[in-house]
């Protein structure tokens, strides 16, 4: 389990990182004595535990050293030191910043409760293929490819229907006159998606055409005005359970995490 530190800790623990030098490459580490203090700082035992869960988060793929270790502990010394520095000034008695370390260990609790509980109740073989069976034996949503150009106002848009009604060429007017950064460079291409992949209006112009058909007045959406051409339609096929798993044991998890929160939360009084 992933413990999220105080970002306090990682800026931290730059100081030590500015001053070492590129070291040569180090022979592994020894392991941790559990029972020992990882150091004692004006009498208070900082945990070797600590500095495990630490290393953890400052490796990000760094090889375990003696110089991460000596990192580790000179970071684990400087929060000793500033933390006890603020309980000294009463800092922590300030409402919003006990409100902060309040929701931190909270957050924490609750995400080792609902790890636990997701442990407790593993995914079986049965459910993910109950799950793959439901989703192939449903409908499928037909897939589009499709090019748009997206302006300001409806004015624009009606000008280039009545250009492209004049044989100008779609690509070319959709990378002169399209705002969207993301397909005007293509021309206005867009990639083979499902009607999910749109907001509404866009996705109901678009099935509302037929294949090579554009659309002769301009749709309106949050973003502008878009004039639509349809290039294309597919069955997307559903992919074998082998190449799905993982994606349906992550929903099934999520489906656990959700019934853990609605067990919490059933007899709870909420006010």
């Amino acid at each position: 389990m992933r413990l999220a530190l105080l970002p306090a800790l990682v800026l931290l623990a730059l100081t030590p990182l500015a001053q070492a030098q590129t070291p040569a490459p180090a022979a592994a580490t020894p392991a941790v004595d559990a029972s020992k203090p990882l150091a004692v700082v004006n009498g208070k035992e900082i945990p070797a535990l600590y500095g495990e869960l630490v290393k953890r988060e400052m490796a990000q793929g760094q090889p375990d050293s003696p110089e991460l270790a000596t990192r580790v502990r000179e970071s684990l010394i400087n929060l000793e030191l500033l933390s006890r520095a603020a309980q000294d000034k009463g800092l922590d008695k300030d409402p919003q910043l006990a409100a902060a370390l309040d929701i931190r260990r909270k957050d924490q609790l609750a995400k080792a409760y609902l790890e636990d509980y997701v442990k407790a109740h593993p995914i079986t073989d049965a459910e993910i293929q109950a799950t793959y069976d439901k989703a192939k034996a449903g409908p499928v949503e037909p897939e589009y490819r499709a090019h748009h150009i997206l302006v300001k106002t409806e004015a624009e848009a009606k000008k280039i229907i009545a250009d492209l009604g004049k044989k100008a060429k779609f690509e070319d007017l959709a990378k002169k006159q399209s705002k969207d950064p993301g397909s005007a460079k293509n021309g206005g291409a867009l990639d083979w998606s499902d009607r999910r992949a749109f907001v509404p209006e866009f996705s109901d112009a678009l099935a509302g055409l037929k294949k090579g058909e554009t659309t002769q007045t301009p749709v309106k959406t949050q973003f502008g005005y878009h004039v639509i051409r349809l290039d294309d339609t597919r069955q997307p096929t559903i992919p074998p359970l082998d190449a799905v798993r993982g994606e349906i044991v992550k929903q099934l998890q999520q489906l656990r995490v959700r019934d853990a929160i609605t067990a919490a939360r059933t007899g709870a009084k909420i006010e």
